[in-house]
């Protein structure tokens, strides 16, 4: 990446790291999920970079961004957000979030719609009160904290044994930023969720749902269910796909986020 900067900037009274690709184009905001950070997005980016100024944050709790003790709501990674656009002086950019990054930019565009152009949520997390209290109760925080006592090689190997088919490259970007990840950033898991039906009515601006046809979060049945809620809300299903699509798929999801940018642009 010669040509992008990173930076940092306080935003909401954060220290918040971000990658950007260029200053004179469209913006678009990159939002990652739990675990992953701004350079997980590099793939993506570099598909994009010809025609959008890409800008790549690292969440609270994730990266170099700030990592303070309380403070990981939805509202609270939304209000960073916000700060950044102000911050950065971003003239109404797009919003493309994967994950909990999903959640926290349909937050956004919910409750400040005139601050963004249009979004795109990639299999955000879109979770029943149910869904949401099981997730809560597993081991995946455990899972993490054994993580975090493990070398770089040894979760690049591991991830490489589940993921064969991505580049070596995207499993080394992965396994630095879980390693970057505070445990305290696993408090967005504690119910409840912002309602996520509420959420979509309440969107006014372009709206796009990506998710895999392998994912075990979002399913053709709650985005079906989601544009009857909202009717401009548009959705496509890629193939190939698992709840990390843009990892799996990375230039079948560039393609389908070109299309949009296109049409709100």
């Amino acid at each position: 990446m010669p040509d992008w900067s990173a930076a940092n900037c306080d935003a909401n009274g954060i220290n918040i790291h971000y990658v950007r690709t260029g200053r004179s184009k469209p913006p678009v905001i990159l939002l990652h999920g739990l675990i992953a950070n701004g350079a997980c997005w590099t793939f993506v980016a570099r598909d994009l970079e010809t025609e959008y100024d890409v800008i790549m944050p690292d969440a609270r709790g994730h990266g170099t961004s700030g990592k303070p003790e309380c403070g990981y709501r939805y509202q609270d990674h939304a209000n960073d957000v916000i700060g950044l656009i102000e911050v950065l002086e971003l003239d109404s950019p797009v919003l493309i979030g994967h994950s909990m990054g999903g959640m926290t930019a349909a937050v956004v565009a919910s409750r400040h719609p005139k601050l963004i152009r249009g979004l795109i949520l990639a299999d955000p997390t879109f979770l029943t009160p149910d869904v949401q209290q099981t997730v809560y109760q597993s081991d995946v925080a455990e899972q993490h904290r054994r993580a975090l006592h493990t070398s770089f090689d040894k979760l690049v190997a591991e991830a490489r044994a589940r993921h064969p088919d991505r580049p070596p490259e995207l499993l080394e970007l992965l396994a630095q930023a879980r390693l970057q990840t505070s445990m305290n950033a696993f408090d967005v898991l504690v119910p409840p969720n912002p309602d996520y039906r509420q959420l979509v009515r309440a969107i006014e601006v372009p709206c796009l749902l990506v998710f895999g046809d392998t994912s075990n979060v979002v399913s053709p049945a709650v985005a079906a269910e989601l544009q009857r809620v909202n009717p401009t809300f548009r959705f496509e299903q890629i193939q190939g796909a698992s709840h990390g699509l843009h990892y799996d798929q990375p230039e079948r999801f560039a393609a389908v986020v070109r299309t949009f940018l296109h049409t709100v642009f």
